[in-house]
């Protein structure tokens, strides 16, 4: 029996590979929507879009990302990472569907010399890491059989992301300064669709709880801008800084 997802953030980069992740699946029936399609911070647009399609599953890619400017727009990056994410929950809730979360590592405290568990005890910094700490508190009390994914440092042909921000400015400039004391896992967008598409053509969905997932390999932001310079082909010098 065909079943009905709904993804949100359908064009963002997430989105844009879920929709490459899921293409030719027939054993499921895609209902892709962004802001234009569906604002997931109306909750009564978001009950009806569920109850009319009869979901299955909700896979919530979309999300206020932009760590600094988050913190002069609180109020929104509250809207979109944490209310609306109830508005999910509580229309999956009301519905029967089952939800797969997108969160991200902003919602540890930067400090560590390891790797993040999922049993580590979250302390975000920032505006955006405690929005997205919030809608994950929420999403667990109100859906507890969902599944929360946490991620970091994504990259794709689409969207914004620091690829393509490198792969402009050393195009325009001949040196470009990239710290070099953040550490984190640089993971390719279409390698976590394969992997949400995978849970769901598994019926994995049961499997409630948190999960993180990154691609292999670690770097500072410096490494990766030094590689993706290299691999581009541009001369410009890139060099190391301090935050």
């Amino acid at each position: 029996m065909t079943k009905k997802i709904l993804i949100t953030g359908a064009n963002g980069q997430l989105g844009h590979e879920m929709r490459n992740a899921l293409k030719g699946n027939n054993r499921f029936e895609c209902i892709f929507t962004d802001v234009a399609e569906l604002d997931i911070c109306n909750a009564e647009a978001v009950k009806q879009i569920i109850a009319d399609n009869h979901i299955d599953y909700i896979v919530n890619c979309a999300a206020y990302t932009q760590v600094d400017k988050a913190e002069d727009n609180a109020e929104l990056c509250k809207k979109i990472n944490t209310d609306a994410v109830e508005n999910l929950a509580r229309a999956a809730a009301d519905y029967g569907a089952r939800m797969i979360h997108i969160s991200t590592d902003y919602v540890f405290n930067g400090r560590g010399y390891r790797p993040y568990t999922e049993d580590m005890v979250p302390d975000p910094q920032s505006v955006y890491g405690s929005t997205k700490l919030e809608g994950e508190k929420i999403l667990t009390d109100i859906c507890p059989e969902s599944i929360i994914i946490r991620t970091a440092w994504l990259y794709s042909p689409y969207g914004n992301n620091f690829v393509k921000t490198m792969l402009h400015l050393g195009e325009e400039r001949e040196e470009l300064s990239v710290v070099a004391d953040q550490i984190g896992t640089p993971t390719f967008a279409g390698d976590l669709a394969d992997a949400i598409g995978w849970i769901l053509d598994r019926r994995m969905t049961d499997k409630k709880g948190i999960y993180h997932f990154s691609n292999e390999g670690v770097c500072s932001w410096y490494d990766f801008a030094a590689v993706i310079a290299r691999l581009a082909g541009n001369e410009c010098d890139v060099r190391p800084i301090l935050t």
